[in-house]
């Protein structure tokens, strides 16, 4: 179903000023959502108040984006307003209340619902925490973050429909403009947190910032430093998940944010030269990985480990008389890397973390392979080391290829079909993607009737590094022929017959 909103806006930012109708148009509205508005709409016509559509549902339903949550404002109690809509549908959804933002959510139709009283804010200069009174749709509207995000549509019986647009957004929208409502100086120090919004948005709707909006970043950028980390990273997290993250983070270094927020990434830019000789901008060529690896996937983690594949170079620069600028170990020294700044980016220190680390440490084994005769035990080894993880790892090193040599980049992804090729003929043979040893330490416990010991950790990484290499077959006939003459070696007799372990395995 269609609505049509009436545009209307104000010609000047005098609270004065006329509303003035100047256009139609339609919006595509879902049967479902206009049932989940008109139930708003009654239940704010029995209450007596002043209700409306505000914020991103609007601006997404301009520009044709998908969208599952919306933004209600009413002129009085938004948390009784909530209770009050939630009784209207069967069942009746939860009412989750957030007394210290005095907002409300409930979830109906499978469409997330937060409701919120009008309200305008005043600021201390050293917290982003306002205090807050009660307001009108005006006031509410002038304390938003951008014009595209201040947007309303009336969901009142009179005009219902209305599109609200005091500040000009819609025009901001037609041009992919992010640009604040006020003057920008003034709502960035008031909440520092808009800065990392204004970047987010620009990544996610592939929008430019406007240049006063974008001059008043760079001059607030130090008043970061009073936003917690988690939200930050929140923010980070949402400009790495969005179509093309390079436009974000590229903005966030131009800022001067990403220098107070991620020092380590800002270490990556720029060439050093030295007799002549260069090496690329790492920073920027991160930023390629990045976005080459946002077109196969939208896994966050991968898109982490993309970011970070390079994070120790600057570490681990050197210039080598006769053969250039080198990084040499950076793989294994920005694995180290990465509990660290997961840590302080206050990112999962979970199996998360794990495998963005693992990613890291591995990223250069494939490009190894592909610019080499492929031997067996060494695709044996890199299917063992990347493990379930292994199509991630190709996925990071076939980004990993950012040279503007075309013939240069034909040759390196031929290559890597030749790695995947043979990775797949030898999996099939040898079984060590997901390997699991034929022979436990328990067992060789079992066997040799020894306790927890040097000994055994030996072995069994005899029995792992002989199936690798090739020299026995991925079995536990092979594994245990060949335990027994390295333990026989090493001192060790056997307590317990073949057949008995056999028994006492199954």
């Amino acid at each position: 179903m269609k609505i049509i909103f009436k545009l209307v806006y104000s010609p000047s930012s005098d609270s004065r000023a006329v509303f003035i109708t100047f256009a139609t148009m339609e919006i595509n509205c879902t049967e479902k959502e206009l049932f989940i508005f008109k139930k708003i709409a009654h239940a704010a016509e029995e209450l007596g108040l002043e209700t409306y559509l505000i914020g991103g549902f609007v601006r997404d339903k301009l520009i044709g984006r998908n969208t599952k949550d919306a933004d209600i404002v009413c002129v009085g109690d938004g948390i009784r307003f909530a209770s009050e809509v939630a009784k209207r549908f069967n069942p009746v959804p939860q009412v989750n209340v957030f007394k210290t933002y005095g907002t409300a959510h409930i979830k109906a139709e499978e469409f997330d619902l937060e409701f919120v009283g009008a309200r305008k804010e005043s600021y201390k200069y050293h917290s982003r925490n306002p205090e807050v009174m009660p307001g009108t749709l005006e006031d509410d509207q002038h304390r938003r973050d951008f014009t595209i995000n201040a947007l309303a549509v009336s969901l009142n019986k009179d005009d219902f429909g209305k599109l609200i647009d005091p500040f000009k957004g819609l025009n901001d929208l037609e041009k992919k403009i992010v640009r604040t409502p006020l003057n920008p100086l003034q709502t960035f120090s008031d909440d520092p947190l808009r800065m990392m919004r204004a970047t987010r948005f620009a990544s996610q709707l592939n929008f430019t910032i406007e240049e006063k909006t974008l001059l008043a970043i760079k001059d607030n950028a130090y008043r970061i430093n009073i936003i917690p980390q988690e939200r930050i990273t929140e923010e980070l997290n949402k400009i790495l998940a969005s179509p093309k993250p390079s436009v974000g983070f590229d903005l966030l270094y131009k800022t001067g944010l990403l220098h107070i927020i991620f020092p380590q990434m800002v270490d990556l830019a720029g060439a050093e030269y030295k007799d002549g000789v260069g090496h690329k901008d790492n920073f920027y060529h991160t930023l390629q990985v990045v976005d080459n690896i946002a077109k196969k996937t939208n896994d966050l983690w991968l898109r982490w480990a993309a970011v970070l594949h390079d994070i120790a170079k600057p570490l681990t620069k050197k210039f080598e008389n006769g053969h250039g600028w080198t990084f040499h170990g950076h793989e294994v020294a920005g694995g180290k890397l990465v509990p660290k700044i997961f840590s302080k980016l206050k990112l999962p220190q979970n199996e998360k973390m794990r495998l963005v680390k693992k990613l890291v440490e591995l990223h250069l084994r494939p490009i190894g392979l592909s610019k080499e005769e492929i031997t067996d035990s060494a695709i044996r080894r890199l299917l063992f080391d990347a493990g379930e993880d292994f199509d991630a790892l190709m996925l990071l090193s076939e980004a990993d290829i950012t040279s503007k040599n075309r013939y240069k980049v034909k040759k390196y992804m031929e290559n890597f079909q030749l790695v995947r090729q043979r990775c797949e003929e030898v999996e099939k043979k040898d079984r060590i993607r997901n390997w699991q040893p034929p022979i436990t330490g328990e067992m060789i416990m079992d066997i040799f009737n020894i306790p927890p010991s040097k000994p055994v950790g030996i072995l069994k990484n005899l029995i792992k590094e002989a199936i690798l290499d090739g020299q026995i077959e991925n079995n536990y006939d092979a594994a245990y022929d060949f335990m027994l003459q390295k333990a026989n070696e090493m001192g060790l007799d056997s307590k317990k017959s073949k057949s008995e372990i056999e028994n006492h395995k199954s």
